[in-house]
């Protein structure tokens, strides 16, 4: 059942996050943070960017370190999106892997997205020892096979990977598979020995704590409303407006239709999450004993793993448009139990949701409009390590090392079927269709 919390048990600081943000197991158990100004003024700076999600926040850190004025404009408040809200697993590559790449732009291209496909996730642990950054971090993820099928697809995906120079990777046997996740529905396994988890919520806020230490702004409870374009760039918010030689749209899928131009060729997409109530020792290690966190091989996959205290943390599916708590549950909790039939009387504490941006490529959408507004968006479900890359490739391109940036801008991006319109009902047969395949096994 769905149990109602009560707040008053939670320390101020975290019950003024969960007023703030979306209501779930990240708001409720976050870091302080400070009340940050809304944008009043008509500022000036260098580099503006639109979101204070992990796009942004990425990139503002490395455009800072660079000597570059940076201000943030966030809409609601810093990781009120996805970077808030996600399963907070840290997985490598791309939502599509390096093997598409390869027959999308040939095998030599392929190399260049082949040596950023495993870069983000060092650099998440790089700024969390740099900045100190208290989030739970945890090593170890695993991609779970539920048939012979899957594994074989886990199989071909470790030599892919160590084609590339990847060395990280374990395959498990049933029996291993056993030994880190206590159920009895997988066949084998993949362990990534440098994927991991953390506290999706507090590593936001810490790279925030971060950007404004090193002089940045962020401006929260700001939306922008309007882009004018130009050299220098201006946008406006409905107390202010920041003049930018630059201007960085990380917006995802909160990004509404500010931007016309990349609307039609993404979709925000909803996953859901449950946490439960914190589960006493004995019970954790009898669910996932390693503390890894895992994702099954499913197209629309379900993950889950172990929070800082012990709660079970379990998402997956796909919704189009918003669920209450109800339904969030009754989605869910099904599937939790199909894993962990052993927890059919752990109370849920915490359910939620939040929109990702899907292409249809699966690929992220990103590039250039004119000669100063840069973007990046439609992650597809794997956000969490992309986004940190894309924050490094934002600096490499404004000091004129474009390679990297223009790889990504070069890779091509069909609208959705039937355009905006009907994107969610071929969108919803799509996911139909996988989902007979993941039940069929073929």
């Amino acid at each position: 059942m769905l149990e109602q919390i009560n707040f008053s048990s939670l320390s101020k600081c975290a019950h003024r996050q969960a007023s703030e943000h979306v209501s779930s197991y990240y708001a409720a158990s976050a870091n302080p943070s400070p009340l940050r100004n809304t944008l009043t003024s008509n500022a000036k700076t260098d580099i503006c960017i639109i979101g204070g999600g992990y796009t942004g926040l990425s990139s503002a850190l490395y455009l800072l370190e660079e000597g570059f004025r940076v201000t943030i404009l966030e809409a609601a408040k810093v990781g009120w999106g996805a970077s808030g809200r996600n399963g907070g697993q840290i997985v490598n590559s791309y939502s599509r892997d390096i093997d598409v790449l390869e027959k999308i732009v040939g095998k030599k291209q392929a190399i260049l997205f082949g040596t950023m496909a495993f870069e983000g996730s060092k650099i998440i642990r790089d700024r969390i020892t740099q900045y100190g950054i208290q989030c739970d971090l945890k090593d170890g993820g695993v991609f779970a096979a539920l048939n012979n099928k899957q594994l074989q697809k886990i199989t071909q995906q470790k030599a892919l990977w160590e084609r590339y120079g990847y060395n990280q990777l374990e395959m498990l046997s049933q029996s291993d598979m056993k030994n880190i996740v206590n159920s009895d529905i997988y066949v084998g396994g993949l362990l990534d020995k440098s994927g991991g988890h953390i506290h999706p919520l507090n590593l936001a806020l810490g790279e925030a704590t971060a950007v404004e230490n090193l002089g940045g702004k962020i401006y929260e409870r700001s939306a922008v409303i309007r882009i004018e374009h130009g050299d220098p760039v201006k946008v406006f918010t409905n107390k202010g407006s920041v003049t930018a030689a630059f201007l960085v749209l990380a917006g995802n899928a909160y990004l509404g239709g500010l931007v016309p131009e990349l609307k039609a060729k993404s979709m925000p997409c909803g996953t859901q999450v449950i946490a439960t109530e914190p589960l006493s020792d004995k019970q954790a290690k009898s669910i996932l004993p390693q503390d890894y966190c895992v994702e099954d091989c499913n197209y629309l996959l379900n993950y889950y793993r172990l929070s800082g205290d012990k709660r079970l943390i379990y998402g997956g599916g796909v919704a189009y448009g918003a669920l209450n708590p109800s339904g969030i549950n009754a989605m869910i909790r099904p599937k939790m139990l199909k894993t962990f039939p052993q927890l059919d009387n752990i109370k849920i504490h915490y359910s939620w949701t939040g929109n990702f941006l899907m292409t249809l490529s699966r690929f992220p959408q990103v590039g250039r409009i004119g000669n100063n507004i840069y973007y990046s968006q439609g992650c597809s479900g794997h956000g969490v390590t992309y986004t940190h890359l894309f924050g490094r490739l934002m600096s490499e391109v404004l000091k004129g090392q474009t390679e990297r940036f223009n790889a990504f801008a070069g890779l091509p991006h069909l609208p959705f079927p039937g355009g905006h319109m009907f994107r969610v009902p071929f969108s919803m047969l799509g996911a139909w269709y996988y989902t007979v395949r993941d039940k069929l096994g073929i």
